[in-house]
């Protein structure tokens, strides 16, 4: 997975004091960071989408890009460390694995996973607009300075409103029990945020890679998805008949 370097490349070190915005890599100066940030999502959200829809194989081969990106990502992270390269095995592997067994059930895997996608790309936004507009006390100063508790609670509120939705969308009645697994899946997509901030402090790195303009690196976008996906395919596991049984 890497060449053993001890340097991850000159333009991710940064000094641990590097500003950053809630959850997100800090934008260039006039805006043109924004634009650069839609303009890559408005590239590569539909392929995934049409992915995620047509399923099998397709869903299989994107899953394996994003493992073998991801996996290159780490180990330049983890500047080729033998131990912390092999922890990435399991930290990305399992996820990957567990996201491409819920897409793949009949029945109810299109469903499940869209929701999933609802619940973290909501949890995101939610997270940067409460954090940004509102502020207040620090979540984890040490490890991620912008995360604001306001910004767990806007990212909880944005992915129970996904989960309320989904519900509706699935005539599912009552709507709590996909609001509150929704909630509770948005606090753990904000673990695993942090989780990852934390790698990168420790090696003094700034974003995971440049693969994605204006985004960063495919870790620095999927770091809550993985945790999250990897939570809901074991709830689904521990639950007679899967997703089935919430969806």
């Amino acid at each position: 997975m890497s060449d053993g370097s001890a340097r991850s490349g000159a333009d991710d070190i940064v000094t641990l004091h590097q500003p950053e915005t809630e959850g997100e890599a800090a934008p260039s100066k006039g805006g043109s960071g924004l634009a650069m940030r839609i303009g890559s999502s408005v590239v590569l959200i539909p392929p995934v989408l049409a992915a995620v829809y047509f399923g099998s194989p397709y869903f299989e081969i994107l899953a394996v890009i994003c493992l073998a990106l991801l996996g290159i990502e780490w180990a330049r992270l983890v500047q080729g460390k033998i131990i912390w390269v092999l922890m990435g095995i399991p930290y990305i592997a399992l996820p990957i694995a567990a996201m491409v067994w819920i897409r793949g059930a009949d029945g109810w895997g299109l469903a499940a996973f869209l929701w999933l996608l609802g619940v973290v790309w909501a949890t995101d936004t939610g997270a940067y607009a409460a954090g940004r507009s509102i502020g207040g006390p620090k979540l984890a100063p040490r490890i991620s300075p912008k995360k604001t508790w306001a910004g767990l609670l806007g990212g909880m509120a944005c992915a129970m409103a996904v989960g309320a939705g989904a519900a509706h969308w699935l005539g599912q009645t009552p709507v709590g029990p996909l609001m509150v697994v929704s909630g509770v899946l948005a606090v753990v997509a904000q673990i695993g945020d942090l989780f990852e901030s934390w790698v990168k402090r420790h090696f003094n790195v700034k974003d995971s890679g440049s693969m994605i303009p204006g985004h960063g690196g495919l870790l620095d976008r999927m770091d809550g998805l993985l945790a999250a996906g990897l939570a809901l395919a074991l709830l689904f596991a521990l639950t007679e008949g899967g997703g089935g049984a919430w969806l």
